[in-house]
C-alpha cells in the first residue's frame, strides 16, 4: 500500500451545521454535497474532507452500534505568522466554531490556538516555522 491518502472522513452528527460553518461561514467551496448525507471540501492537492452523517457512517461500516463519533484526533491548519493564527481562529469563532485555546506561544516553540467546529471537531490552527513544504509538495518539519 502506498503511503498516502486521499479523503479524510469524519462522521459528523449536524451535516447541516457543518455546511453552515464550513461553507456559509468560513467561505468554503464544496466538491459535492448531499444533503442529508455528506459533504466534501477538497482540502489540499489530491486530499478531501468529508463530513458524513454520524448514523450513516456507522452504516456504511456494516455496524448497527451506532451513531459514529470523532475523538482523540485534530485537523491543523498552518499560517505563515502568529497574527494569522489569531485571524483565522477569530473567523472560525465568529463563523460559530467554539473556541477551545486562545492561540498563543506553544511549547513545541511555534505558535498555536484551537478551535471546535459545530460538530465537535477540533481544528489547531498554527505557526510552525519549523514546518514548510517544497515545490514538489514534501513536507519538511525540523525541531525548532
Amino acid at each position: 500500500m502506498d503511503q498516502r491518502v486521499h479523503f479524510l472522513t469524519l462522521a459528523t452528527p449536524d451535516v447541516d451545521a457543518s455546511r453552515a460553518f464550513y461553507r456559509d461561514g468560513l467561505g468554503w467551496t464544496p466538491l459535492l454535497d448531499v444533503p442529508g448525507e455528506i459533504i466534501f471540501f477538497q482540502i489540499a492537492s489530491g486530499l478531501v474532507l468529508g463530513l458524513f452523517d454520524a448514523q450513516k457512517f456507522t452504516e456504511d461500516l456494516g455496524r448497527n452500534d451506532g451513531p459514529a463519533t470523532v475523538g482523540g484526533l485534530t485537523l491543523s491548519h498552518n499560517v505563515s505568522s502568529p497574527a494569522e493564527a489569531d485571524a483565522v481562529v477569530k473567523a472560525a469563532v465568529d463563523a460559530g466554531g467554539t473556541l477551545i485555546k486562545q492561540p498563543q506561544k506553544a511549547a513545541f516553540g511555534g505558535y498555536n490556538g484551537h478551535f471546535a467546529d459545530p460538530n465537535g471537531v477540533i481544528w489547531e490552527v498554527c505557526h510552525n516555522p519549523g514546518w514548510s513544504v517544497d515545490e514538489d509538495g514534501t513536507v519538511q518539519l525540523s525541531e525548532l
